[in-house]
């Protein structure tokens, strides 16, 4: 059963402008299924995950697009990125000859193209690039695609179409996550993650970097699951891994560049110094989070010491495939000084910042605490949004509302 991506409508309207069109992402979020389901019937299909394909590609790259032509679909193009420079030449010879050139490729790859050395410079101005990740609730309850803005009318219409969760429902999607095998199939969800961390680590690694030992690769891996929504410390995770500050910097690197994590920066300014400026790391599939931790049902989750953690990134991980099934940039921010206090998201919009809270109870107590603290950022400070587990969207007072999970 094909679940219906937001992105769809995204890639068809790119397409009608741009030469190529990518989309990127972790493996088996389905970016190869949902270009497929759009795709016209006349456009061809190669995978270079295919040996034969990927000689042709690597040895004489102007035979293998003589060979399969176009509107052709490209997946896992990463495995040879030098064709992307034989792909501008037959694009530029297109634009020379006046001839209609829009929309000839479409490629996948499950790194992020904007992180790839040297990639972006080669179609620069002529690819529209996305970034895909797991389903996302709304995806999944088939509700309306929208990017998450916490304005108060934009948020009373979205409650008009929110289906109520209550905490049972929501740690059963934490557990799950939003992979569409999980979501459009009977398989076994442990069996499914073990062989997706299986996978990843024997192909994707070996491919992306020679990390060496890959057991301590993936002690890596298990260790980032259990540290979703905190600090990012190099130091510490050098410690606990027993490997050089260096190669713990990579390793989260291959992280971020093949969609398994995103990095939120704290937000920093020039008019004040006690501003922190370490990030913050979280997973972006909470099932993967959850498997890798050895959590074993969402009860477990619920009832647990991670039952915070894992509801913020929950909430983190929605709120980015918003922006990346709207094809926006995330512009996402966290706070915390010197003095510990802390917001869990900033969104600024121009002069306007928009100040969020995450919080797992109905109705958190003193959750704007720390909002006053934005006053001396010299921006337009809009009404507060806790993201909580409340029934209704409702003012917690005059410049904070309590803003229930089910509507992000």
């Amino acid at each position: 059963m094909y679940i219906n991506r937001h992105l769809e409508n995204q890639i068809l309207e790119a397409s009608k402008f741009y030469p190529v069109v990518m989309v990127c992402g972790q493996r088996q979020v389905g970016k190869s299924t949902m270009l497929h389901h759009i795709k016209e019937s006349r456009r061809r299909y190669v995978t270079l995950d295919d040996g034969n394909a990927r000689r042709l590609a690597m040895r004489d790259p102007a035979l293998f697009f003589e060979t399969y032509g176009y509107p052709l679909l490209i997946d896992e193009f990463q495995r040879v990125p030098s064709i992307l420079l034989e792909m501008k030449k037959i694009i530029d010879e297109k634009a020379l000859e006046q001839e209609e050139n829009s929309g000839m490729f479409w490629i996948t790859g499950s790194q992020k193209f904007k992180m790839m050395k040297g990639v972006s410079e080669s179609l620069a101005g002529r690819i529209a690039i996305f970034d895909m990740s797991s389903l996302s609730a709304a995806e999944i309850e088939k509700r309306p695609s929208e990017l998450f803005k916490p304005d108060i009318d934009l948020i009373r219409d979205r409650m008009t179409y929110a289906k109520k969760k209550d905490i049972h429902k929501i740690y059963e999607d934490i557990f799950r996550g939003g992979m569409p095998k999980l979501r459009s199939t009977e398989i076994d969800r442990d069996r499914y993650y073990m062989d997706y961390v299986n996978t990843y680590i024997e192909r994707d690694i070996k491919d992306l970097a020679q990390v060496g030992k890959l057991n301590e690769f993936y002690d890596f891996l298990v260790y980032m699951a259990a540290r979703t929504s905190q600090e990012l410390k190099y130091e510490d995770i050098s410690n606990a891994i027993n490997i050089s500050a260096p190669t713990a910097k990579a390793w989260v690197a291959i992280l971020e560049r093949s969609g398994i994590i995103y990095i939120l920066r704290p937000y920093h300014s020039n008019i004040t110094k006690r501003l922190v400026k370490t990030p913050k790391v979280y997973f972006l599939d909470t099932g993967l989070a959850a498997y890798l931790c050895r959590w074993p049902n969402a009860e477990t989750i619920a009832n647990g010491p991670m039952d915070g953690a894992f509801f913020e990134t929950y909430v983190v991980s929605e709120i980015v495939k918003s922006y990346y099934n709207s094809g926006k940039q995330v512009d996402l921010y966290y706070y915390r000084d010197i003095d510990k206090k802390e917001i869990d998201l900033l969104i600024i919009e121009g002069n306007k910042i928009y100040p969020i809270e995450i919080k797992k109870s109905k109705q958190p107590s003193k959750p704007d605490k720390n909002f006053g603290v934005l006053k001396k950022l010299n921006f337009e400070v809009q009404p507060g949004m806790i993201i909580c587990m409340s029934d209704e969207f409702i003012p917690y007072n005059r410049k904070t509302w309590y803003c229930p999970v089910s509507a992000i």
